[in-house]
């Protein structure tokens, strides 16, 4: 079998043979999934970031780990064949494909997983690495009335996904990122064994994995740890003119003890002007409220900074929500008259970027390219790259958001 693969790789003519190649491939490797040609018109050969475009030889969609130990196991005993196991393609830089390899679909395994688990009293799911978070929270919120913890903004990635990279959001500061969040993995590894592992049972696998950008396995399953969901969000947004007090103030919020602060802190920076994308437009969280620039000081810059925070809550809980979400505002030093806040369902207010990508979609094309850069920038720090990069190089914007996610070192799960 595999010398016959290595024709299928390096012959000139294999085009014309693919229909063949397929079945032959399949029944070799005894799939109970279904594998198909690498078209460049396939969703394998391209993904969210827009800026490459590669053929793969062949599309995998595994019914479960089983198959994907299979095609691995094939792929480690060659020379040349890579394999890229793809979500639901939100990577960047065509992490998620395999030039003349194998693309595994991990979305065709989502419903292999879902079982919620009390154990000692606490409660926890475990669920398929190809399940996107969207489906996670609707199930999880609807059947049980419990969620996950920590979460990402954007929801329709996978599972996998995101726990190869990090998993960041406004509640990483509080719950660590969805990284720290996760008790046990099933991954096929390299050499294609399918392998248990947590903090205690082959914990090197697991804390490689975790964040490992896929370079150590493949998540197939993943146990999760939940809370109690809450019913409600305000959702509020405050605008600063001045970089050192919005810092200071996220700061604040972000190390105070649970219960005394909002659950969720985040912020953006956008342009001081009237820009759609990148300007005052992109603030208001209310249709009817429009932002009033009149309220920001003539001295204040080219930039902007908008403090995201939520506080949860309990429909039995409305009364006193006023009385705590007014105490922690009146803590804080943004600009008077330019705050905007809405009242929305929990699951509703984790799928807003879902809502605004949908919106997007609607009102014209939205697969062009998407260059995405994240990084990490320390206290010492923050104030020079405020400086150097937000109020110089990106003064116009981007096009696109610029987020700041404030978090606490402490909160990271590392390998002891």
């Amino acid at each position: 079998m595999i010398a016959y693969l290595g024709r299928i790789v390096h012959d000139n003519d294999a085009e014309s043979k693919l229909d063949d190649d397929v079945s032959s491939i399949s029944k070799s490797l005894d799939l109970q999934g279904s594998i198909e040609n690498g078209d460049v018109s396939s969703l394998a050969s391209k993904d969210f970031g827009g800026l490459y475009s590669v053929k793969p030889l062949f599309l995998i969609k595994p019914s479960g780990a089983e198959d994907i130990s299979r095609v691995v196991k094939l792929a480690s005993r060659t020379s040349n064949l890579t394999v890229a196991a793809r979500g639901n393609g939100h990577s960047i830089n065509g992490q998620a494909m395999a030039e003349g390899g194998f693309v595994i679909d991990m979305r065709s395994t989502e419903k292999n997983h879902f079982e919620f688990l009390p154990i000692n009293g606490s409660h926890y799911i475990d669920v398929s690495g190809g399940a996107l978070w969207e489906d996670v929270l609707t199930r999880c919120v609807s059947r049980y009335g419990y969620a996950p913890r920590s979460w990402t903004d954007y929801l329709s990635l996978t599972v996998g996904g995101t726990l190869s990279n990090a998993g960041v959001s406004g509640q990483a500061f509080r719950y660590g990122p969805q990284t720290s969040n996760v008790t046990e993995l099933e991954v096929v590894t390299g050499k294609g064994e399918i392998t248990i592992c947590s903090e205690t049972l082959n914990s090197e696998l697991f804390f490689g994995v975790l964040g490992g950008l896929g370079q150590f396995g493949v998540i197939t399953r993943a146990r999760i740890k939940l809370q109690q969901a809450p019913d409600m969000v305000r959702w509020i947004r405050v605008v600063y003119s001045e970089f050192e007090e919005f810092t200071r103030d996220a700061e604040f919020l972000v190390t105070q003890k649970e219960g005394e602060s909002f659950d969720y802190v985040e912020g953006f920076v956008f342009c001081n002007n009237d820009d759609p994308f990148n300007g005052w437009p992109s603030v208001p969280l209310d249709p009817g409220h429009e932002f009033n620039p009149t309220h920001i000081s003539q001295t204040a810059g080219s930039i902007l900074y908008c403090l995201e925070v939520a506080f949860h809550y309990r429909n039995s809980d409305h009364p006193t929500v006023d009385t705590a979400v007014n105490g922690l505002l009146g803590r804080l030093r943004f600009v008077e008259g330019l705050k905007s806040q809405v009242d929305v369902s929990y699951t509703k207010f984790l799928l807003r970027v879902n809502r605004a990508e949908e919106q997007v979609k609607a009102n014209g094309p939205g697969d062009g390219p998407h260059p995405w850069l994240n990084l990490f920038v320390s206290k010492s720090d923050v104030v020079n790259f405020n400086r150097t990069v937000f109020k110089t190089m990106l003064k116009d914007g981007v096009g696109g958001p610029m987020l700041i996610y404030p978090l606490l070192r402490s909160k990271e799960k590392r390998n002891a």
